[in-house]
């Protein structure tokens, strides 16, 4: 069995989706080990299953085969009720799209994982508070997303992704809809604040930028996860 020492451990990782045509191997044996504050980019061509692979990683959608640790936990032997708190708890998504609720303030988007949980305390919308000077918005924690850019939106999101202090950050494509000078500044966000609360952080992009300035780059490729021997630090 893995090692507990990791954040995330990945063993013999494999995902299949019944077609019309039959079944459909997207993932074939995917396996990977990431500490407390590694980062990896994750490339490859579209249909290679890199979004796939994220949903796995996310608990939203169960394996074919293979095993998926967080922090010594077996995430797959939980059941779904425990999956789901698990995924609340201990895990941040940020996505192409920003997905903020045009009805809440800046600051209630950020604090929605614990409202989705047991509820925000005294100390969950200071730590909010403090992500959000971190990200320069600090004065914009009162306005409604349709008020801002979306480089800003965007930063919003990773707010909201790193509320929780989750153990595992997983970027879909975070800044493919952002200008070059956006794009710059999420991907330096995403890789400071993963680094500083400790979260293991797995970004698939398309971005050559982007992946380059990662310690760790993978191609996804016929199903398999194939890394990069040489790395580079941010």
């Amino acid at each position: 069995m893995i090692p507990p020492s990791f954040t995330l451990a990945v063993h013999d990782l494999a995902k299949e989706y019944v077609t019309a045509a039959g079944i459909l191997a997207v993932l074939k044996g995917v396996n990977l080990q990431l500490g407390a504050g590694e980062a990896l980019a994750v490339t490859g061509p579209s249909g290679s299953g890199k979004s796939s692979l994220l949903f796995v990683l996310g608990a939203m959608e169960r394996p074919t085969r293979g095993h998926v640790q967080l922090q010594g936990q077996d995430v797959f032997s939980l059941t779904e009720s425990k999956l789901a708190t698990l995924r609340q708890q201990r895990i941040g998504f940020v996505f192409q799209e920003h997905h903020l609720l045009p009805q809440c303030t800046v600051l209630e988007n950020v604090l929605i994982p614990q409202l989705a949980g047991a509820g925000t305390t005294p100390g969950d919308v200071e730590r909010a508070g403090d992500l959000l000077r971190r990200v320069g918005l600090q004065d914009r924690r009162d306005h409604r997303p349709a008020q801002l850019s979306g480089g800003e939106r965007q930063r919003v999101a990773v707010c909201r992704a790193l509320i929780n202090q989750p153990a595992l950050l997983l970027a879909d494509e975070p800044t493919g809809n952002l200008d070059r000078a956006n794009a710059d500044a999420i991907g330096t966000l995403l890789l400071e604040l993963s680094r500083d609360a400790g979260s293991a952080l797995i970004c698939v992009t398309h971005s050559a930028d982007l992946a380059a300035r990662f310690s760790r780059r993978a191609e996804l490729r016929d199903g398999v996860l194939h890394e990069a021997t040489s790395s580079r630090r941010d």
